[in-house]
C-alpha cells in the first residue's frame, strides 16, 4: 500500500513480510523510510521494522524518530479516536 508520498509503507492487512520486502525496496530509492500504521495495526509495525532491521543488519538501519499520535474520525455519526504511529528509517 504506497501512497503519493514514495518513501512511506502503511501497514495493513497483508502479510508481515510483504511490507518487509516494501521497506527495502523504498531503501533502493530513498536514504529514508517511514513505516505508518494505526490503531490494532501498531503492533504489527513494531514487528515489521524489526525484522527488516534484523533482515538488513549489513545495511546498518537505524530508527530514525519515533512519532506517536491520534487520528480522531467520524464512525456511524459518532467520533472515534484511534493511536497512530510513524517510526523513521534511515540507512
Amino acid at each position: 500500500e504506497k501512497s503519493g508520498n514514495d518513501n512511506v509503507v502503511f501497514i495493513g492487512n497483508k502479510h508481515l513480510m510483504n511490507y518487509v520486502n516494501s521497506i527495502e525496496m523504498q531503501f533502493k530509492n530513498s536514504p529514508e523510510v517511514i513505516v505508518k500504521a494505526r490503531g490494532k495495526f501498531i503492533s504489527k509495525a513494531i514487528d515489521i521494522v524489526e525484522i527488516a532491521k534484523r533482515r538488513f543488519q549489513d545495511q546498518k538501519i537505524s530508527v530514525k524518530d519515533i512519532k506517536i499520535g491520534t487520528e480522531e474520525y467520524e464512525n456511524e455519526d459518532r467520533k472515534v479516536n484511534v493511536s497512530t504511529v510513524e517510526i523513521v528509517l534511515n540507512k
